[in-house]
């Protein structure tokens, strides 16, 4: 790896932390963090933005406060919503494939970041799940998941605007 590119990813787990701090109140509050995700894998494509997702969980699972609220340690990760942190890795492994599968035309990474989120909301759902005793999958998936569709789809749109923009001047 380029020390370049080094730099860059390292840039881009900053930005991801930085983007877990903003929280948007709402009817459910929400946080940029996807936005950071979906910005580092249209940037610096699947490879390297699966790398900055692992940094970024890394250094959240050893202590660091990157995640929403400040927040870091292993002990969020081992929480009930400790499934979605996790997920976060699902959503750059599946754009990885997409993309690696159907090439990098801007439909082709909608899909596979739509894709990856869909994986994340799965498997952080069910996590959620192994921690709240009688939920069943359908009353958690409306808990965990249904509220944040629109503002997902929101910061996918956005990432791909902001990305086009930054992209021609980031090179890892």
């Amino acid at each position: 790896m380029k020390s370049k590119s080094i730099i860059i990813c390292g840039l881009f787990a900053a930005v991801l932390t930085v983007t877990s701090w903003i929280s948007v109140p709402f009817a459910v509050p929400f946080t940029m963090q996807t936005f950071g995700i979906f910005c580092a894998l249209l940037v610096l494509g699947g490879r390297l933005g699966t790398a900055v997702v692992s940094v970024y969980i890394l250094l959240g699972a050893f202590g660091l406060p990157v995640f929403a609220g400040f927040q870091g340690g292993i002990g969020i990760i081992v929480s009930p919503l400790g499934g979605f942190i996790l997920g976060f890795l699902l959503i750059g492994i599946v754009y990885l494939v997409v993309t690696s599968v159907w090439g990098e035309g801007t439909c082709i990474k909608i899909i596979g970041i739509s894709a990856g989120l869909a994986a994340c909301y799965i498997a952080g759902t069910i996590w959620y799940m192994m921690f709240i005793d009688g939920m069943d999958f359908s009353s958690a998936f409306a808990v965990c998941v249904i509220p944040f569709i629109i503002p997902d789809i929101v910061k996918i749109l956005l990432a791909v605007y902001v990305s086009n923009r930054i992209k021609s001047r980031v090179r890892p």
